[in-house]
């Protein structure tokens, strides 16, 4: 199970690294994805909290794809989650992506 966890968070990590150029920018859509609805399971141990679902511009498609959520370990003690959310422009809005905050 544990090695289960480590291969399912390289897999996020390094899908998250391969849109890592489009961090620096903001990709503004008139419409944004529809919501998904996520039934999360039990956390692994005491210690895991829920990475919520991200959203990453995909440039081949151009348009945000959705980054599924998943437990996870804070990187350090007293970090904590700061779910990614939606800015709204006057021209569209655009996807700000969670971080942790120590």
């Amino acid at each position: 199970m544990r090695q289960l966890q480590l291969v399912f968070g390289l897999s996020v990590a390094l899908f998250l690294a391969s849109f890592g150029t489009a961090s620096a920018q903001r990709f503004v859509v008139k419409v944004r994805p529809s919501p998904v609805v996520v039934v999360r399971g039990v956390a692994p141990s005491a210690t895991h909290i829920w990475v919520e679902d991200e959203w990453a511009w995909e440039p081949r498609r151009a348009e945000y794809v959705r980054v599924p959520g998943y437990w996870a370990v804070p990187p350090q003690r007293g970090h904590v989650w700061i779910p990614g959310h939606w800015k709204d422009t006057r021209r569209g809005s655009y996807w700000i992506a969670g971080h942790w905050r120590g």
